[in-house]
């Protein structure tokens, strides 16, 4: 299952991003607007290529439920790195053909059917503020959100994951 996808950065600044996303009716939680005002948010350069690697937890060789450190040791490992939070709004917008979630369930303490969530540096461990975004499509709509969790949070093997791979 696991794969690459080719992207083409935008360049956007977290304005122009936010102004696409609704020109392309992508809906955001208020999770995903945080993010966007996060000093993490940084814009990259313009038409550069980039390769992220979707996975599950399982894919990553972590077969038992895992927390976001030992996901992030791992997939050192493997030589993958964490997404910038650009890179995910970019993905996003980019890829307009995801599956459609099996429910429509938003919320209840644990990745959603469905979801790929980008994996981005964490700089806080307050597990109050979003750690980066995850993409989902509900219905008929294409969602950017944010997510939060702590250091404590247990990720199953089946949950969907990206990671940036650095070109070959």
């Amino acid at each position: 299952m696991a794969y690459t996808v080719t992207l083409t950065t935008s360049g956007f600044s977290a304005d122009q991003f936010q102004t696409e996303l609704a020109a392309q009716k992508i809906s955001l939680n208020p999770h995903a607007k945080d993010l966007f005002t996060d000093p993490r948010f940084q814009s990259t350069p313009a038409g550069q290529t980039q390769y992220l690697r979707v996975l599950t937890v399982g894919e990553l060789a972590l077969t038992v439920p895992a927390t976001l450190p030992a996901i992030f040791q791992r997939a050192r490992t493997l030589g993958l790195q964490p997404c910038p939070l650009a890179l995910a709004v970019d993905f996003r917008l980019q890829w307009q053909t995801q599956v459609k979630s099996t429910n429509s369930i938003f919320s209840k303490h644990e990745a959603p059917q469905g979801a790929i969530t980008v994996m981005s540096p964490i700089e806080d461990d307050d597990p109050n503020l979003p750690k980066g975004f995850y993409l989902r499509h509900i219905d008929d709509t294409l969602w950017l959100r944010g997510y939060r969790c702590d250091d404590l949070y247990v990720w199953q093997p089946s949950d969907t994951l990206a990671f940036l791979q650095p070109a070959q």
